[in-house]
């Protein structure tokens, strides 16, 4: 199988090595507009082959996707990424036309690709594919939930002191400093609700602490992160690639779900070897409704930002 990762940064580069390590493709193409920078990112990458015990055929190309043909899954990491201080929703301007010309390419050498998106404001990327690409909208997948959850599990593995692989948690709605709705009722350690470990207080330090993720990363590092990032996309290409009906929250085009219309959105999906299979309707609360509501009318405000 042949997957294409568009944009050989941080986050690019990461997501090619986590996929060529979990050696489930047969090769990844790493495509970047800098002459001769994604080749040598792939060429570091084979170079560890040996050493991390894949087969996984790893090729770089500057700017022409016809070496895209035939790919199965596309990831869309090129962009600006955000500097200290900046939200993502400020990207839009220059990424917009970044991303509209990256999607059509890859569309053209790939008909029947299956894009997942990740530039930012990522649920913005994500409408904008659909409105241009004309792809069905199973085959068009925002990444930001899978990311956010990872890092709601982690916060709460920190506050309970627990292993990672106790907790179990999820956060739906815009991938935003202010539009995201981790389930802290829904969350569990090896299936016992957090709540039975942790002060309301305190969960909800851990869903604060979560939603600024992000900006937390960015302002230690200077850039935003990338093993995260990149971990998160190998888990959904993993999961459409193999065919495992896997349940990741991504953005995707809601058309009365959750009581949304014409919107991407963070929401729970079951992801297999045609993309978004299902949506799966999970019941919240009235508070948690009301902030869906809330981080779907900040995502709109991006929307409207559009020259589509």
């Amino acid at each position: 199988m042949k997957i294409t990762v568009v944009g050989a940064g941080a986050v690019g580069a990461s997501c090619a090595e986590y996929i060529a390590i979990k050696d489930f493709a047969s090769e990844v193409v790493l495509l970047d507009i800098k002459e001769g920078y994604a080749e040598g990112k792939a060429m570091d990458l084979m170079q560890t082959a040996s050493l991390n015990s894949f087969d996984t055929k790893i090729t770089g190309v500057t700017n022409d996707y016809s070496k895209t043909a035939g790919s199965h899954i596309a990831v869309i990491t090129s962009g600006i990424p955000r500097k200290p201080g900046m939200t993502r929703e400020e990207l839009i301007g220059i990424n917009a036309g970044i991303v509209k010309t990256v999607s059509a390419s890859l569309v053209k050498e790939s008909p029947n690709v299956i894009l997942i998106v990740v530039s930012n404001p990522m649920d913005t990327m994500t409408y904008l594919v659909h409105k241009t690409t004309g792809l069905p909208k199973s085959r068009i997948i925002g990444m930001g939930g899978a990311l956010d959850s990872a890092r709601f599990k982690y916060r709460l593995a920190e506050a309970m002191e627990a292993p990672i692989s106790d907790i179990d948690g999820m956060v739906i709605g815009g991938h935003s400093d202010v539009g995201m709705v981790p389930l802290t009722s829904h969350a569990t350690r090896n299936s016992v609700r957090v709540s039975e470990f942790l002060s309301e207080d305190r969960l909800n330090q851990v869903a604060a602490d979560t939603k600024v993720g992000g900006a937390t990363l960015t302002k230690l590092l200077g850039t935003s992160a990338w093993y995260a990032p990149g971990a998160a996309v190998s888990g959904l290409v993993q999961a459409i690639a193999c065919d495992q009906k896997k349940m990741f929250p991504c953005s995707t085009y809601l058309e009365g779900e959750y009581g949304l219309n014409d919107i991407c959105i963070g929401v729970p999906v079951i992801l297999g070897k045609d993309g978004i299979e299902r949506i799966v309707d999970v019941p919240l609360s009235d508070a948690e409704k009301a902030k869906m509501q809330e981080s779907a009318a900040g995502v709109s405000k991006t929307n409207a930002l559009l020259e589509l």
